[in-house]
């Protein structure tokens, strides 16, 4: 596999009340990982766009937006607007999935799409050609600090050997001994929140991140 490794921090392990020194304590990421969640999709609630808009303006590092909500499709030009580089929904949710990614496509913005560990990949296998990014959960989303699901990597396996291209991120309780597993699967894009943010060196951690992912490969 060829796939570029990237390290995608999640800022919901941050310190929300300094999150702009948090993102400069990030700056040697690939991207960086924003949780949205409505308390309805996912039985928390974190931020809206406009946090992501205040982010964006002390931040250049592309944004990898993750949006745990039912209705992605009334939001996603909120978030366009806002600084999403990448949109990324669920297949679970209530709105259709190619209105959804065509919309976030006209927008301008990179469409991926996300599956929740009991959702089976053919959810997201049919809009391969037009999405950049598939977003493999590893814990069920709603919540940080949760531990690794590796019942998950055979979705990873089987997407990979559909599509050597496209990226396959993880997300959820990725840290230095999970991200091989995951890589070792074919996962290429790896969120971590707590490895990352509670690390004394977050920038030494990231680089530990993808060496480890590296090795593997």
């Amino acid at each position: 596999m060829s796939n570029t490794l990237k390290i995608s921090p999640s800022i919901l392990a941050s310190d929300y009340a300094n999150l702009q020194s948090e993102l400069d304590r990030i700056s040697t990421s690939d991207m960086i990982h924003i949780d949205v969640m409505d308390g309805h999709f996912v039985p928390n609630i974190s931020i809206g766009a406009p946090v992501v808009a205040a982010c964006k303006k002390v931040c250049n590092v592309p944004f990898d937006v993750h949006l745990m909500i039912s209705n992605p499709l009334d939001y996603a030009e909120d978030f366009a607007k806002a600084g999403a580089d990448i949109i990324c929904f669920h297949t679970e949710c209530d709105s259709d999935t190619e209105q959804t990614i065509d919309k976030i496509l006209s927008l301008g913005k990179k469409a991926a799409l996300a599956i929740k560990p009991a959702t089976p990949i053919d959810e997201v296998v049919k809009y391969l050609d037009k999405i950049s990014m598939v977003l493999v959960m590893t814990v069920e989303p709603g919540f940080g600090g949760q531990s690794f699901m590796e019942s998950t990597m055979p979705k990873i396996e089987a997407i990979r050997k559909i599509n050597p291209d496209i990226d396959i991120e993880v997300d959820g309780g990725i840290n230095a001994d999970t991200v091989k597993i995951a890589a070792k699967a074919g996962a290429n894009v790896f969120v971590a929140g707590s490895a990352v943010f509670k690390s004394e060196s977050p920038a030494e951690t990231i680089a530990l991140l993808k060496k480890n992912a590296q090795d593997v490969q």
